[in-house]
């Protein structure tokens, strides 16, 4: 899998995941449960990660919405 989003803001990772639904691309989402660490702050991003394979596909889909990505 490779980092497409890595960001502080749920509202971003949620509309990326719906983006990403629509579109048929599977995510998985890492660092959810880091807030138990940081005591629900939102200090420590969250990442999403998509396979190689749709890499490409998913950061123009990004793209096209005006999210910023960092993979």
């Amino acid at each position: 899998m490779k980092e497409l989003l890595k960001t502080n803001d749920p509202t971003m990772i949620a509309f990326a995941k719906a983006l990403l639904r629509a579109e048929g691309i599977d995510w998985f989402e890492l660092d959810v449960h880091m807030s138990v660490l940081e005591g629900s702050i939102g200090v420590m991003p969250r990442r999403l990660m998509v396979v190689e394979r749709d890499l490409f596909r998913a950061a123009a889909i990004l793209r096209d919405n005006d999210i910023e990505i960092t993979g």
